[in-house]
């Protein structure tokens, strides 16, 4: 895996630009950053192929920038998710280069231009309701380098709406599917396509809907091969999930060709 901070250093250490022991003092601070109050993980670049992800519910607005500006100046993509919607004018006033998702309560504070991603990852939604979340999904996968196309308020209350978009979702190499209430268009979804569909349950739902709970188990139950679920409003784990199906997807799509 690369990381432009690494890479940086050792292409200025191989021009002459930076001493040995300028490198040495920097590589200090590469394997984590000790903030007193968090410690920055700027190696999970290299391992993971993505930097950390800042969970932002229960911290302030300072340490929310500050992990940011941490990450950032280490030359890595910033992803916040689950920021407590006051503290999103805050940090937009402390970090005015920002994008701020509202919907989705999430912060983006990016290394580099935004590059075209790889084709291939589909997010769905059973309804509007669950959007919040499967931004958080879209967001994640996009910022993990991968082109997602969203459909929403899909659900199985009206198949025929879930049927007008077939041709879209067999041309995907991994679905999202979000839903609450009884949760089950992941198991139609899944009966429909050959790739692989990762169920994410919403807490959204009347009373017997349990905060999710009935969504979960009802996807842990399907009987539609190749889903796989994640915990209740885990967007971001979905989107990581999708991510590193699809760019599998991808190589070994090229592999095959190559040996054709």
């Amino acid at each position: 895996m690369d990381s432009p901070a690494l890479r940086k250093l050792l292409d200025g250490v191989r021009s002459g630009k930076v001493s040995i022991e300028a490198a040495g003092e920097l590589l200090k601070d590469l394997p984590f950053a000790d903030l007193g109050f968090a410690n920055v993980d700027l190696h999970r670049s290299l391992r993971r192929g993505f930097p950390e992800t800042v969970y932002g519910e229960g911290k302030s607005v300072s340490e929310i920038v500050t992990i940011v500006r941490k990450l950032h100046g280490a030359g890595q993509t910033a992803l916040v998710t689950r920021v407590d919607p006051k503290a999103l004018a805050g940090i937009k006033r402390a970090l005015p280069r920002a994008e701020i998702d509202p919907k989705s309560r999430t912060v983006v504070l990016r290394a580099g231009r935004r590059k075209r991603g790889r084709p291939g990852v589909l997010v769905m939604t059973a309804g509007t309701t669950d959007r919040p979340i499967a931004e958080e999904a879209a967001i994640t996968a996009e910022l993990m380098g991968e082109e997602v196309v969203r459909v929403h308020d899909v659900g199985v209350a009206g198949l025929h709406r879930l049927l007008a978009r077939r041709k879209t979702m067999m041309q995907a190499n991994v679905i999202v599917v979000v839903a609450g209430m009884e949760g089950a268009l992941p198991s139609v979804v899944a009966g429909l396509v050959s790739c692989p569909v990762v169920a994410v349950p919403t807490s959204i739902g009347y009373g017997t809907g349990a905060g999710g709970y009935a969504a979960l188990l009802s996807m842990l139950n399907t009987c539609a091969p190749g889903v796989a679920v994640v915990n209740i409003d885990n967007g971001h784990g979905a989107g990581c999930l999708a991510s590193l199906i699809n760019r599998r997807s991808i190589s070994a799509t090229r592999a095959s060709r190559k040996r054709t």
